[in-house]
């Protein structure tokens, strides 16, 4: 049986700061060019996709550089990567919303994709509506669409907003009802981006084992992209780890995914202040963050149990009112699944003297399982809309706890936090 998507050197260059061809006339080129199975117009020299890269001296990047793959029907395939390494490009080429510069995709079957939140949807149409008009755009009609229509509602589990307009749904509520669709409306080709994460935990889980039915029961075909390497891991039994717009290497999940958790603890060798895979208006920027004991010495490793902090360094653009900063600090596993969440507005803290640019979470007792946790931090101002984010970055540092005699105390799960415990702690 021939594959269902076949990607033979595809390459995707884009031009920085602009968007489409500088004029006409480039465009008409361009098009040409690639009848011809050539490069488009000034892109002699061109970068490879390298966000840390402040020296190129070309606006022209490959976001895709000769990727080459094969999917057969039934596979479930995780895509992973750190931010800016092709994910997106690649499944917006395979969507049919942007075309590669170079190569060619050939795609056997119908394709539903979620890709963004909303994507897909008219904002001004009701849930039914969209269910209706998506229905349409796959090619099914309005007996095989309403054949589904309730099954699709259940799942996304939405009824009483099924006839509001989707501009007054939530995030979560269009995500929702976006993979609702997707994965009922029968696309033998099934395209999940991150969108996932906006939902709650019951939810990714259900999604998840719809899309292992999908795959298992109905022969079909599920890429799947995620920062969460516990649900790529669950999910697919194929990986494909992306660096810089190229394949750095296909194979099982496993081995793929150690591959990329390896990379991103090589990554720390690098000092904060110098990393350049973070978020945020740069308003705020941590540029250190060191780990002490009781002692108040530097450590990397602690037991169970015991008294840590964590001590932020930060530079401050001038007329920021320190006193109005929300942070949040996260530990995650080595799968990236996260365990703990300190939250300063939910907390003890006093940001309004914060002294030489330095403030700390405290945790008198850090009572997790022993193992090697990876640190997230989010900083931001007034409120804790992404938008408002200053700074923020993934696996900022990483920490070994170590096993004890100690016994973990019982902890009381916050309501809608999704984390197995919320543990003391106070920021200052």
């Amino acid at each position: 049986m021939p594959p269902v998507i076949q990607i033979e050197n595809v390459s995707k260059l884009y031009k920085l700061g602009f968007y489409g061809a500088d004029t006409f006339r480039d465009e008409v080129l361009n098009f040409f060019a690639r009848l011809r199975g050539k490069p488009p117009v000034n892109s002699v020299v061109g970068a490879t996709n390298n966000l840390a890269d402040k020296d190129s001296d070309t606006d022209l990047v490959w976001a895709l550089k000769d990727i080459n793959l094969t999917v057969n029907q039934g596979d479930i395939v995780g895509i992973i990567g750190k931010n800016g390494a092709g994910k997106s490009t690649l499944l917006k080429i395979l969507s049919k919303i942007t075309t590669p510069t170079t190569g060619s995709v050939k795609i056997r079957g119908r394709i539903a994709s979620l890709l963004e939140v909303g994507t897909g949807m008219h904002q001004e149409l009701t849930g039914r509506e969209n269910i209706f008009l998506n229905g349409a755009i796959l090619g099914m009609t309005k007996h095989e669409i309403r054949s589904k229509l309730d099954e699709i509602i259940d799942f996304a589990g939405i009824a009483k907003y099924i006839d509001t307009p989707i501009k007054r749904y939530s995030s979560g509520m269009r995500v929702r009802l976006g993979f609702a669709i997707a994965a009922h409306l029968e696309p033998e080709i099934l395209i999940v981006d991150e969108v996932l994460a906006v939902g709650d935990a019951e939810f990714q889980k259900r999604a998840i084992g719809k899309m292992q039915d999908i795959s298992k029961g109905e022969g079909r075909t599920v890429l799947f992209v995620s920062h969460n390497m516990g649900s790529i891991k669950n999910l697919c039994k194929r990986g494909v780890l992306l660096k810089n717009g190229m394949i750095d290497s296909i194979g099982d999940t496993e081995s793929i995914v150690q591959k990329y958790l390896s990379s991103n603890l090589s990554s720390q060798n690098t000092k904060i202040s110098e990393r350049s895979d973070r978020k945020g208006n740069g308003k705020i920027k941590v540029i250190d963050i060191v780990i002490r004991n009781a002692d108040n010495q530097v450590i990397q490793s602690i037991f169970v149990g015991q008294y840590l902090k964590i001590e932020f360094t930060i530079d401050v653009q001038p007329n920021i009112d320190l006193s109005k900063i929300i942070v949040g600090c996260k530990l995650t596993d080595p799968n990236n699944e996260p365990v703990i969440l300190w939250a300063s507005d939910e907390m003890p803290h006093n940001f309004k003297d914060i002294k030489n640019n330095k403030f700390s979470l405290i945790i008198p007792q850090l009572n997790v399982r022993p193992n090697t946790y990876n640190i997230y931090y989010q900083i931001s101002l007034n409120t804790t809309n992404p938008d408002d984010f200053c700074d923020a970055m993934n696996n900022a540092i990483t920490i070994q706890v170590l096993n004890d005699t100690y016994i973990t105390k019982e902890c009381l799960l916050k309501p809608n936090r999704g984390y197995q415990a919320i543990i003391k702690g106070y920021y200052e």
